[in-house]
């Protein structure tokens, strides 16, 4: 199960303000069926991802998420903010292991909002932390929006 805050059908430039928090998506505990779904979604099949006693082995204290599974559900939470078209650039530096039964949460806040040619852009920070508040992964963003009345 994916909660998050009730966000509004179309998010236009004009209702965007520097400062404002994206509404948080926090995902359902890591499990290891999710992962194994996601090797294979990807084609990453590194068994420290899918087998136990691999990540025992090398010290990771067992299975860890992909990366790339947890820069998604911030992508998710951004998709959900601005709209899938809206997105133009988007990147994260990882930051720590997600382990199984990990609960992500995503959250951001809008740091620019800005006009070049005639087109409204926004800029923010993002991350992903577990239950903890340990930080996965630390990013930005940008999103071109409509404006209301064009």
């Amino acid at each position: 199960m994916t909660t998050h805050a009730n966000i509004p059908a179309g998010r236009y430039f004009e209702d965007v303000e520097v400062g404002e928090e994206i509404p948080q998506l926090v995902k359902s505990p890591v499990k290891h069926q999710q992962l194994v779904r996601y090797a294979g979604a990807s084609g990453d099949f590194n068994p420290l991802h899918t087998d136990p006693k691999v990540g025992e082995a090398i010290g990771t204290g067992g299975i860890i998420a992909h990366g790339m599974l947890i820069m998604g559900f911030v992508g998710q939470m951004l998709s959900d903010y601005v709209g899938p078209a809206s997105l133009r650039k988007f990147g994260v530096r990882f930051k720590g292991m997600t382990h199984l039964d990990d609960v992500i949460t995503c959250t951001g806040t809008i740091t620019e909002k800005y006009e070049t040619d005639g087109q409204g852009y926004i800029a923010g920070k993002v991350q992903a932390k577990d239950q903890n508040g340990d930080l996965k992964v630390a990013g930005t963003f940008t999103a071109m929006l409509p404006y209301r009345n064009v």
